[in-house]
């Protein structure tokens, strides 16, 4: 019998680090990570791809991010990148053949193979403008279940009620094409919005059961979710619910959610930063963002400080401990000055 899709991506993924000596061989481990320059095997740092762990075994390794271009992915596509494949079915023969796994007989050519585009900045703009006001909706409801109390009064979050997912084959078959969203704008420094962000929601409460609740579109490198105007003093972070979380105890401070480990290290520095503080996730790959974005604050000469949650992010911390502990926590990590000003 042959083996599923599904299968072959999780047996890659318990085998990332031999995959990666075999199809990008220019690049080298460093901690939990196989670094290289790109999808292409170009010798340098941009791209990296998790490696098991004795943490959370294969559970996300083979997923693969590049911090110059935004793209993202997984061992299958490094193999048809690596490879030159026309076709996936190519591909998942070569992934056969690297796992020793028997081989999948010829099936009839499929005439017209299904193709997603992918997002555009323009696209993103008609979802944001065709999205609602948070407050007294669904969205809020669930940011108010994060403990997220001033979600509403972000001009960057809107709400949509019947927001297109694109199911992919990690998803049930009958899983239902549109769910209620909160929608983030992802702007430049001039505000023009460039993508968006989107979190699936379930009507009955939570992320909606499907296989990505998270996913972004449009042009993001450099970008992210803004919340107020830049300014000298600002912070950085992740995720959406991460920055959030911090923005409940510095309202007036500006700040930039970046959406991920790889898009935070590329934020770009808006003119006039001074000090930056980086609300990094405690794991290998915040850790990670956090060293490239002190290599280029030091030399554009920003301050650059740390904001370290207890657990895995601020938000975490939020539903966990109360707003209390996370106000002293935050509060003891800001230097003399900005406590002051901010508390």
């Amino acid at each position: 019998m042959s083996s599923s899709t599904a299968d072959i991506v999780r047996r890659l993924g318990e085998n990332a680090e031999a995959v990666c000596r075999r199809y990008l061989g220019n690049g080298r481990r460093e901690g939990h990570y196989w670094m290289v320059g790109n999808i292409h095997n170009e010798r340098g740092r941009s791209l990296y791809v998790r490696l098991p762990s004795h943490h959370d075994g294969a559970l996300s390794a083979g997923k693969w991010t590049d911090a110059e271009s935004g793209d993202h992915g997984d061992l299958l596509d490094i193999i048809a990148a690596n490879c030159g494949h026309a076709s996936f079915r190519e591909t998942l023969q070569e992934a056969r053949r690297f796992l020793s796994l028997p081989m999948e007989p010829p099936a009839a050519r499929n005439p017209a193979p299904r193709k997603h585009p992918a997002g555009t900045p323009q696209a993103a703009r008609r979802l944001w403008a065709g999205s609602k006001p948070v407050a007294g909706s669904l969205g809020q409801a669930y940011f108010l279940g994060r403990r997220i109390l001033n979600a509403a009064s972000a001009d960057a979050l809107r709400f949509h009620p019947n927001c297109y997912y694109r199911a992919s084959e990690d998803d049930a078959a009958d899983c239902r094409p549109a769910w209620p969203a909160i929608i983030a704008a992802v702007t430049d420094d001039a505000g023009m919005i460039t993508g968006v962000h989107r979190t699936w929601l379930d009507p009955t409460g939570g992320k909606a059961p499907v296989a990505f609740p998270r996913r972004a579109m449009g042009n993001l490198l450099g970008h992210g979710v803004r919340f107020g105007r830049a300014g000298p003093m600002m912070v950085f972070g992740e995720g959406l619910e991460t920055l959030l979380s911090v923005r409940e105890f510095l309202p007036a401070m500006p700040m930039i959610a970046g959406l991920s480990a790889a898009h935070l290290a590329a934020i770009a520095f808006p003119d006039g930063l001074r000090r930056l503080y980086v609300a990094r996730d405690n794991d290998d790959a915040g850790r990670l963002a956090f060293e490239t974005i002190a290599d280029r604050a030091s030399s554009a000469d920003i301050e650059l400080l740390p904001l370290d949650s207890e657990l895995g992010d601020f938000n975490a911390d939020l539903t966990t401990f109360g707003h209390d502990r996370v106000r002293s926590a935050i509060k003891a990590q800001l230097c003399r000055a900005d406590r002051l000003e901010q508390f």
